[in-house]
């Protein structure tokens, strides 16, 4: 074996997740929930990375300035860029990854489900949120359509 393969480190935790250290460190980064590859790049340029180095060949204190960097995504990340903009709980416009992620949009959910909005009733219901139309696609379950005369 090379050096290089006995220096690689096949996994980096950052934010409770486990990412491949065999991929460069912008790619791996998008392995966080809700982290995408625009705010990976951003990110890794803040941290002063090259996006295309390999993740697992970081020195212990680059990776360890990169998940301070990650940690606080919700300074770096400009307000356009954020994925929770005007939050429903709070107003104030956030960028929330990892296991937060799906507590907020659980919480979210079940509080526009408690309200009886719209949007709650049709998310209860499992149709079309959005204003899409309904009338030929969307459907689930039993086949629906003309049924044959019997003979």
């Amino acid at each position: 074996m090379t050096e290089e393969n006995e220096e690689l480190k096949h996994i980096v935790r950052i934010l409770n997740t486990n990412l491949d250290g065999h991929q460069p460190v912008q790619m791996a980064l998008t392995g966080i929930k809700g982290m995408g590859r625009r705010n990976a790049r951003l990110l890794t340029q803040k941290a002063e990375l090259d996006p295309t180095e390999t993740l697992g060949l970081l020195s212990d204190e680059t990776i360890a300035k990169l998940r301070e960097v990650v940690e606080a995504a919700q300074d770096h990340i400009p307000v356009w860029m954020k994925n929770r903009r005007r939050d429903l709980l709070t107003g104030e416009d956030r960028h929330v990854m990892g296991t937060d992620l799906m507590l907020t949009l659980t919480e979210e959910m079940n509080i526009i489900r408690d309200t009886r909005s719209y949007r709650g009733i049709r998310h209860e219901r499992g149709l079309r949120v959005r204003g899409q139309r309904t009338r030929s696609t969307g459907r689930k379950g039993a086949t629906v359509g003309v049924s044959r005369k019997k003979r």
